[in-house]
C-alpha cells in the first residue's frame, strides 16, 4: 500500500474507539481475542472483536504472532511512529501560534 493510502488507513483505524482501546489495551502487552474481548469497553462478541483486529492488521498498527494454539496480537509501534511524523509539522505550527499568543496576552497584560 503506498505510503498516503497507508496513513489514510490508519487514521481510518483510529477513528474508531472500540480500535483505540484495544491499541490502549495492547500497550500493556500481547493480547489474544478473547483477552481483547473481555477488556473491551462494551461486551462484544468474539467476531466483532476480530473484524477490528483486522482493520488495525490492515492499517499496520497491530501483528499476530503464533504461540502454540495462541494467536496473540501486539502493537506495532512503527506505523504510530509514522502517524506521529506526520503530525509533528502541525503540532509546531500550533506550538508557535500558541506561543504567539502567549506573548501577545504578556504583553497586554504589562500595560495595564
Amino acid at each position: 500500500m503506498p505510503p498516503a493510502d497507508q496513513l489514510s488507513a490508519t487514521f481510518a483505524a483510529l477513528a474508531d474507539p472500540t480500535r483505540r482501546a484495544i491499541l490502549a489495551r495492547l500497550m500493556q502487552g500481547d493480547a489474544t481475542v478473547n483477552e481483547l474481548a473481555a477488556t473491551a469497553p462494551q461486551r462484544m462478541t468474539l467476531p466483532s472483536i476480530s473484524r477490528h483486529l483486522k482493520v488495525l492488521e490492515s492499517a499496520g498498527l497491530i501483528s499476530q504472532s503464533r504461540e502454540k494454539q495462541w494467536r496473540p496480537r501486539h502493537l506495532n509501534a512503527k506505523q504510530l511512529k509514522k502517524v506521529d511524523a506526520w503530525i509533528e509539522p502541525y503540532r509546531q505550527f500550533f506550538d508557535l501560534r500558541l506561543d504567539r499568543l502567549e506573548a501577545q496576552l504578556r504583553k497586554e497584560r504589562s500595560r495595564k
